[in-house]
This record gives C-alpha cells, structure tokens and sequence, in this order.
C-alpha cells in the first residue's frame, strides 16, 4: 500500500477504465468507479467486442486475467479480403493497421491468436468481478468538475452530491464530460455511416454466405459504397453496409429502423447493381438492421497537461473502427496509466508520463483508421483502398 494513496475517480465503466482499477487495486492503491448506469445490468454497448490481442493481452496478463479471459473469449478469422462490387478478389489479405507497441515500448510477442472475439457483456461481468466489493457506484453521472486549484477536483453528480479527487480519469466514452475540462476537442460526424446487421448460424443455414466470407471475412467496395462481412463466434457473419451520407439516411429516405423490410429495401437500392453474392449478406440477414453514424474525434488530438486530469479510451482517443483496434487501445490505456501510478511516488509526473506516451501512440492509430476510412469509401474506391493498403504493406 502507497503511504499516501491518492484518492483516484474513473469516470466510466467501459474495458478500459475498469482493467485500470483492477490495475491500481493489485498495486494496493483505492479507487473509485463512477458508472452512469443504474446497475451492471444496463446496457454494455453491443453484443460483440472484437480485440487485438497485441494490445489488449499485456494489459490483461497485469491485470491477472489471462486465463480466465481464454475461457470466456473466442477466436476470430485472422484474415480480411478486399472485392469490388463484382464480388471479384482484388486483395487476399488487409494488411492489419501499424503495429501499436505494449506500454513498455516493444510489441507483445507472446502466443495465441492475433485476435479475439468476447461477449461485451462477458468482459465486462469478468473486470467487475475481479473488483473490490463497492468499488463502482452505479447510478452516477457525472454533472461537472470544479477545480480546487491545487491539482484536486470537486466532483457534482446529478443525484447532487460532491466529492473531491487528488486525480479524475475520464473513461466515459465518446461524449465524455471529463474531456472538454482538457480539450476543446469534441467528436464529429465522418461522413460515414454503417448500418449493421447479421447472419446467424451461417455455416449450416447460409453456407454460401460462409463461403464467401472466407476464414476471416470480407470488404467489398464501390463509388464510396460497401459491404463488410466478419466471422465471429459461434458461426455468426456480422454485417455492415457502409456508405457516405446524411447520419439521418433513415428519416430522409422516409424509413424507420425498427421497420426491417423498409430498410432492406433502401439498403438494397444503394447497392444496385451489385453481385448477387454480395446482395445476398443484406437480402438474407436476420436480426434487424442498426444505425451507426461514424464519430471521430480530430486527429491528433492532444491537450495541455492539467494536474488532477487525464483521460483514457474513447474518451481520449475515439476513432473510426475500420481497422483502428480501439478496443485494445483501450486496456492498453487502462494498464499503462495504473501501471505508472503504481511505480511512482509522484501521481502528477506518473500522468505525465502516461500521457507523453499515450498521446502519440493514439495518433497513430487514429490516423491511420481516418485514412482507411476516408479511402475506403472515396469515390473511386476499391481503386482507393487497393493503393492505400498496398502502400501499408511497404
């Protein structure tokens, strides 16, 4: 135990600020988790969470939960394909994004799979029940902070009570209410939304949708258009259709997502002309469809350092998904920052530290996935992807 811990909020109870605390409480210091939720019952933001495991299993091995990460996770299809909306093979293998290093600075050269599939859910039970009883408080929103002026902060919740930190993480995701006390900094619409589906059991109802997916999985391209199709576990395809415009594509179009058929049909139209293999991943999904608009924060995005504050995750770092591996970055974040404070005397100069290295290695990544996206679906792609990723295997 430190002699004089500080007294440490993470706001948020996402992968990575809860592998942050389970970091700190190995390391003897008390933390202090502000969930929004009502309870661990709310909802954990999507069926699926799909991690490199470059980055996520350093951060998994500190936090004591390798094994029991195995048991629950599921291997995924290592490999992605580029096509045209011919359906036709013009890349047999993405290249994954630039290698992003460990916390130590070298990459994870362990084994296992370079990627893994979990229940978002089932991650989240796994981080929580590795916790101190009583260490998240479900039910708290953060309303603001007040600064103390000396490097402490005053937490207001909406239920209005207070109380005052040595040091704030902000791990609250994409619309995070620590972030603007830092950056000026907010998230803007990509142009790009995804529209997601699914094919469930594919390998014994839709074998040719298995076969066209391949070990791993599929992107095909068109005039700013496309498809993605992803093995996951238990023989799921998940589906995304892709495209530039209006983040309200629904309600201009005259649809309403929860009507499946109607929304079929417009994401039908959009892809005319297409090969009917690649039709067929929206004509025989089931499940529904979801709208995704694509958020970003700017690239690079940094701050000043402000003693009491930092941020971790989304909240950081949020990037498009398409080969971002934000997930991952995410436990990294929570490892290398619990990591630093444990090691030091000194929580101001451990945040620096953090940050001097998290900062740039976010850039990154998120500039990499920007430019992924953004040629992914310019108007001349696949042409546009095809030099983009050849150029990333140079």
């Amino acid at each position: 135990m430190h002699p004089t811990p500080p007294r440490i909020a993470i706001i948020g109870a996402g992968p990575g600020g809860l592998l942050c605390a389970r970091v700190l409480q190995r390391s003897g210091i008390p933390v202090t988790v502000f969930a929004h939720e009502a309870s661990v019952a709310g909802d954990p933001q999507g069926a699926f969470l799909e991690l490199r495991m470059t980055t996520a299993r350093p951060a998994l091995r500190a936090a004591g939960l390798c094994e029991e990460f195995t048991d629950l996770a599921r291997p995924v299809g290592q490999g992605m394909r580029l096509l045209d909306h011919t359906a036709t093979v013009l890349l047999q293998d993405i290249p994954e994004a630039p290698g992003v290093p460990g916390a130590s600075g070298a990459p994870d050269a362990s084994g296992g799979p370079g990627r893994a599939e979990a229940d978002r859910a089932g991650l989240r039970g796994l981080l929580l029940s590795s916790l101190a009883e009583g260490t998240v408080r479900w039910g708290s929103y953060l309303r603001t902070l007040h600064p103390c002026g000396d490097g402490r902060h005053r937490a207001e919740f909406d239920d209005g009570h207070t109380e005052t930190f040595d040091l704030v993480i902000g791990a609250d995701g994409a619309w995070s209410r620590v972030r603007p006390m830092l950056s000026d900094g907010t998230p803007h619409y990509s142009g790009v939304t995804f529209v997601e589906t699914g094919v469930a059991d594919a390998g014994r109802r839709h074998p040719h949708l298995a076969e066209l997916a391949g070990d791993g999985g599929l992107l095909a391209l068109s005039a700013g258009k496309g498809l993605i199709a992803r093995r996951h576990g238990r023989g799921r395809l998940q589906v995304y259709a892709g495209f530039r415009g209006s983040q309200d594509w629904a309600l201009e179009a005259g649809v309403r997502m929860t009507d499946t058929e109607a929304v079929r049909a417009v994401l039908l139209d959009g892809i005319a002309g297409w090969d009917d293999r690649l039709r067929a991943l929206l004509e025989e999904s089931d499940g529904g469809f979801v709208s995704r608009p694509l958020f970003a924060l700017p690239v690079p995005h940094a701050w000043t350092h402000t003693p009491g504050l930092t941020l971790l995750g989304d909240a950081a770092h949020l990037m498009a998904p398409l080969f971002g591996g934000g997930a991952g970055l995410a436990l990294l974040d929570g490892w290398a920052l619990a990591r630093v404070l444990a090691d030091g005397d000194d929580p101001d100069a451990a945040v620096r530290a953090y940050e001097a290295a998290m900062l740039p290695r976010a850039a990154q990544a998120a500039g990499y996935a920007a430019r992924a996206l953004a040629a992914a679906f310019a108007p001349d792609a696949p042409d546009s992807a095809l030099r983009f990723l050849r150029a990333a295997r140079e």
